[in-house]
C-alpha cells in the first residue's frame, strides 16, 4: 500500500511530465533523492537505479495512461 510520500511523489512526478512535455529517469532519481530520501530509489538487478515499486505504482495510478515510458530514452513523456 502506498504511502503518503510515495503519493507525494508520484504527483511531483506527473506535474513535471506534464509541465515540461518529458521526464528524464536520472532527474526523478535525483530529485526523489534529494527531496524525499534513498529508501525511494534502489539498484535493479541490471545494475540501474530506479524507482522504488510502490513509487511507480502510485504514479501509474496518478497519471491514468496519460504518461507512456520510452524504453530506449530513459524518460516518461506526455501523451
Amino acid at each position: 500500500m502506498e504511502t503518503t510520500t510515495e503519493k507525494q511523489i508520484a504527483e511531483w512526478m506527473v506535474n513535471e511530465t506534464k509541465f515540461r512535455g518529458i521526464l528524464r529517469q536520472e532527474e526523478a532519481i535525483a530529485h526523489v533523492k534529494e527531496h524525499f530520501g534513498e529508501q525511494y530509489i534502489f539498484v535493479n538487478e541490471n545494475g540501474n537505479v530506479s524507482l522504488e515499486k510502490e513509487v511507480k505504482k502510485a504514479f501509474r495510478k496518478q497519471h491514468k495512461g496519460r504518461i507512456a515510458w520510452d524504453r530506449d530514452g530513459f524518460f516518461w513523456a506526455w501523451t
